[in-house]
């Protein structure tokens, strides 16, 4: 979005400009926007939610803190106090996160009442017996996991462990006798200065990826590079380019790190090559449109001719004139898209009214209309009868063709093409089958045109919407397909690619004549 927007600048300093007079209003922006609402509408009730949790996990620990007050005040004779502290220090253990500014204050409440509780505990000794060899055992366990965490193939994932090893150590695992004090930490300390000594194992797996990464981003700006500089172009090539240009992109940014002394040149190149990538594509596209532009005053001319000629009955001149200028648009190539529907349309009206009067001056004499509205009549229950068993399909483009190949009805009944096609939609849908996939046969030459016409905007729209999902994914850092969030996102991307593919067949059959 940035190059862009540097090179409509550049652009518009060229032509004589102030700078400081730019104003440049990107197409996606507001769809980035919209997105960008949606996150933060999403963002703000995770948390809504955190807040809740976090006040109510403050809550619980402000009673086990008063659970923890009452054994050392408010003690009834008879309570077991070994099991009582250890419920406590496991319920401590249990509770939920709390807001950051709540911690430290309720952390240095529940570890002054746990003190008070110890002192409490000097009155009785067997008690506290028990909690030393409860904790010493503690220890001994730590130390026995710790020993195995010297075999752990994966290095960051015994460096992890160990932590929360350090963790119990300092929260399960107070207080022990004097006489095993000193003894248990030393032997904790030696096996984990062992395990930290294997970072190097670490440093090295790391450095090891990194270089593969390395590569693996070098033969991307490879391929980019090719892409940004090809023998010759066309609008295919530069728009194959640009879906695969997307895909390199996102490859690369999804790579992990390369050696820090290389990153900066790594990326310096990566981006420089999507410049010139994006440079080649524009300069295609601004010469591509002054060519349009040629296309849409030849077609202009051609609807011109067309509107000054439709009302003649000359047949013997205007037939020929016709099909002539019908040849002659297929030839003029693609216009600006804001106005390609509106010239086919201009063109269309013209040589439907034309040969519409010709059909009703030379054929209006040989229709028998009421013996095609019985016929219509007839294909319409014989199309309303038809299930989703097999075979369906091939039946409804046998109706399909046979409807096509009959003429007109009587004015009164022209509802009944209205009837046909509601019904024709239904059994589509109730046999999964697009209309587009139907093997049509009888249609004129300006139904194929306008069948083709239509089959071109949905595909059209179809790749905006695919566009459109794939820009979405690329939100989300690890956008997989297991993810139970996106899984919606991926199956409505995996139809419309399905749909996609059917009507570029489609179209492809219809101007191949098949």
């Amino acid at each position: 979005m940035a190059d862009e927007t540097e090179d409509k600048k550049h652009e518009f300093i060229e032509q004589g400009n102030a700078e400081e007079h730019f104003e440049f209003h990107h197409p996606h922006a507001s769809k980035l926007s919209a997105l960008v609402n949606i996150f933060r509408e999403k963002q703000d009730k995770f948390h809504k939610s955190q807040e809740a949790d976090h006040q109510k996990n403050l809550d619980e620990r402000l009673s086990i803190i008063e659970r923890l007050k009452n054994l050392y005040t408010n003690s009834e004779p008879g309570v077991n106090l070994f099991k009582s502290i250890r419920e406590v220090k496991e319920a401590w253990g249990n509770a939920g996160q709390v807001a950051k500014s709540e911690f430290k204050n309720l952390n240095n409440n529940y570890f002054h009442h746990l003190k008070m509780f110890n002192e409490m505990l000097d009155l009785n000794k067997e008690y506290l017996e028990q909690e030393f060899a409860h904790n010493l055992e503690k220890r001994q366990h730590i130390i026995s996991r710790a020993k195995e965490l010297l075999d752990e193939k994966v290095v960051q994932k015994a460096l992890n462990e160990l932590q929360y090893l350090h963790k119990l150590w300092k929260e399960e695992a107070e207080p022990v006798a004097e006489e095993f004090r000193e003894k248990t930490w030393e032997e904790f300390k030696e096996v984990s200065n062992k395990i930290h000594e294997r970072k190097s194992e670490l440093i090295a797996v790391m450095e090891s990826e990194q270089l593969e990464n390395l590569e693996k981003k070098n033969k991307i700006i490879e391929e980019l590079k090719t892409l940004a500089a090809p023998e010759s172009t066309n609008h295919s090539f530069w728009q194959q380019a640009i879906k695969r240009v997307e895909e390199l992109r996102a490859e690369f940014l999804r790579l992990g790190p390369v050696p820090k002394k290389l990153s900066n040149q790594n990326w310096t190149d990566f981006k420089v090559v999507l410049r010139n990538f994006n440079t080649g594509k524009n300069d295609f596209y601004k010469n591509l449109k002054g060519s349009q532009i040629h296309n849409l005053e030849a077609k202009q001319g051609l609807i011109k001719t067309a509107q000054d000629n439709m009302n003649s009955e000359d047949w013997d001149i205007v037939v020929p004139l016709f099909k002539k200028l019908q040849e002659d648009w297929k030839t003029i190539g693609h216009v600006p898209r804001s106005q390609a529907n509106k010239v086919w349309d201009d063109f269309r009206d013209a040589c439907n009214t034309f040969f519409k009067n010709y059909r009703e001056k030379n054929n209006a004499t040989g229709d028998n209309w009421k013996e095609n509205y019985k016929s219509k009549k007839a294909l319409l229950e014989d199309l309303k009868a038809l299930t989703d068993e097999e075979g369906s399909v091939e039946k409804i483009e046998n109706i399909k063709n046979a409807w096509n190949a009959i003429g007109k009805v009587p004015k009164d009944k022209l509802s009944i093409n209205t009837e046909f096609n509601k019904t024709l939609r239904e059994k589509l849908k109730l046999n999964k089958i697009n209309e587009f996939d139907l093997k049509e046969e009888n249609l004129s030459e300006s139904q194929l045109t306008d069948k083709a016409r239509k089959i071109k905007n949905q595909i059209a729209d179809l790749e905006s919407e695919v566009v459109q999902l794939e820009n979405n994914l690329s939100f989300f850092g690890t956008a997989k397909r297991d993810n139970p969030l996106l899984k919606d996102t991926y199956d409505k991307l995996d139809s419309k690619k399905e749909q996609l593919e059917s009507l570029k067949v489609s179209l492809h059959n219809i101007i191949a004549g098949e």
